[in-house]
C-alpha cells in the first residue's frame, strides 16, 4: 500500500473547471502529477497553465479510442496511474416531467455521465492491478439516491453510477484498488448556474443547511477518498448533501 502522495499520477476527467478543477488544485498542493481531460481544449489548457507540471489531454471520454489513447500517453509519460477521478457529466435538459423527455437527450446524458466512466475505468484499471494499488473516484449526485424532479436523465445517470460504483468495489475489493462514489447535492459550479433557477432552488430547498456546497468542502472530502489513507472503504457512496442524505 502506497504510505503518501509521493509522486502519484492522477487522472481527472472534466479537469477545466468546476468540480475538477477544484480537486485537481487541491491535488497539485500534495505533489500529485496531474493529466486533465476535458472536452473543451481552450478551458483546459488554460487549467493546466495555472497548475504548474499538470498536463491536458482534449478527449471526449465517450470515445473509447482516444481514451485508451491518452491514457497510453499517460502512463507513457510516467510510468503509471494511481487516482481516476470520473468529474466530466453533463445535465441534459431539465425542468421537464419524463413524458416530456427527449430519448436523444436521455441517450446523450448517460453516454456521458455513465458510459463515459465505464470507458475511462476500463482504460486506467489494468495500469492499477498491475501495480497492485489504486483509488477510483466517480461522482454521482444526491439525485442518483434520491432523484431530482424535471431531471429524469441525469438522476438516472448517477443512480446507474452509483450501482457500477457498488458492484466494481466488491469485485477489485482483494486487489489494492478501491472504488468509491461521491454523491454531492448542490455545488455551485458552471454546470449548476446553466440551470433553470427554478431547478436550482428545487434542489436547494431541499437540504437541511439550507445553502450551496462549496466547491473547497467538495475537494476536501474527495481528496481523503482518493488518498492512501482510504484503504478500507470500497464500494461506498460518500455524502456531500449538507443532511439532505443521510444513508
Amino acid at each position: 500500500m502506497e504510505s503518501d502522495w509521493n509522486d502519484q499520477v492522477a487522472i481527472i476527467t472534466g479537469g477545466a473547471d468546476g468540480l475538477g478543477f477544484a480537486l485537481a488544485t487541491r491535488l497539485h498542493s500534495r505533489g500529485v502529477r496531474l493529466a486533465l481531460f476535458d472536452r473543451d481544449a481552450g478551458k483546459l489548457a488554460a487549467a493546466a497553465g495555472k497548475l504548474p507540471g499538470a498536463r491536458s489531454w482534449p478527449v471526449d471520454v465517450t470515445d473509447p479510442a482516444a481514451v485508451r489513447a491518452a491514457v497510453a500517453e499517460v502512463v507513457a509519460a510516467w510510468e503509471r496511474v494511481d487516482i481516476l477521478v470520473n468529474c466530466a457529466g453533463i445535465t441534459g435538459q431539465t425542468s421537464l416531467k419524463s413524458h416530456e423527455v427527449e430519448l436523444a437527450d436521455f441517450d446523450r446524458v448517460l453516454n456521458v455521465n455513465l458510459r463515459g466512466s465505464l470507458i475511462t475505468f476500463q482504460a486506467v484499471i489494468g495500469h492499477m492491478l498491475a501495480r497492485g494499488y489504486g483509488r477510483v473516484l466517480h461522482i454521482a449526485s444526491i439525485s442518483g439516491k434520491e432523484g431530482n424532479a424535471g431531471m429524469l436523465a441525469y438522476s438516472t445517470s448517477k443512480a446507474a453510477v452509483i450501482g457500477m460504483t457498488k458492484v466494481q468495489g466488491k469485485e477489485y475489493a482483494t486487489t489494492g484498488v478501491t472504488v468509491n462514489a461521491l454523491a454531492p447535492a448542490v455545488i455551485r459550479t458552471a454546470l449548476v448556474e446553466a440551470m433553470p433557477p427554478a431547478q436550482v432552488k428545487y434542489m436547494t430547498d431541499k437540504i437541511p443547511m439550507n445553502r450551496c456546497g462549496a466547491l473547497e468542502e467538495f475537494a476536501a472530502l474527495a481528496e481523503f477518498i482518493v488518498s492512501p489513507a482510504n484503504s478500507f472503504t470500497t464500494g461506498f457512496t460518500f455524502d456531500l448533501s449538507g443532511g439532505r442524505a443521510t444513508y
